[in-house]
């Protein structure tokens, strides 16, 4: 079963971000109070704890939630064999995938604290179709 392991979030672009209870999500806007929010196409960010561990085995330490910028960690699920298009029941949510990956940003803080950062690889980005509240333990089901 493919769940939430954390939700995170932060007030600046390029950081770290915190693990939070529970986040809503709004519709077409992303995570309530995150700096990435807004009426585009990279609302939420979700990365897996299998890409995470990948960092962590190549021997980037202190690794947890958050450290990618990603707004949810995701188990069980390969998120960048995702098609865009893809639509994803989250806890109360549904979202749709928008991109796979990304450019890391100059000054990129994740890159300067763990050497490397796998976001731009194996990291997706969705916008918020129906809004709700996600928690870690909620469970993750493709829809189509």
């Amino acid at each position: 079963m493919a769940k939430v392991t954390a939700v995170n979030i932060s007030e600046t672009k390029g950081v770290v971000k915190e693990t939070i209870e529970k986040g809503y999500f709004q519709l077409n806007h992303g995570l309530e109070g995150d700096a990435h929010a807004g009426s585009w196409h990279r609302q939420v960010s979700l990365l897996a704890q299998e890409s995470i561990d990948k960092m962590i085995k190549s021997g980037a330490e202190g690794l947890t939630p958050g450290k990618f910028a990603e707004n949810i960690t995701t188990e069980g699920i390969v998120l960048y064999d995702l098609p865009i298009g893809t639509k994803l029941k989250i806890g109360e949510t549904e979202m749709e995938v928008t991109q796979i990956g990304k450019e890391c940003h100059k000054g990129c803080a994740i890159r300067e604290l763990v050497g490397d950062c796998v976001m731009p690889r194996e990291g997706i980005f969705a916008k918020v179709l129906v809004p709700g509240w996600v928690k870690a333990g909620d469970e993750i089901t493709v829809i189509s």
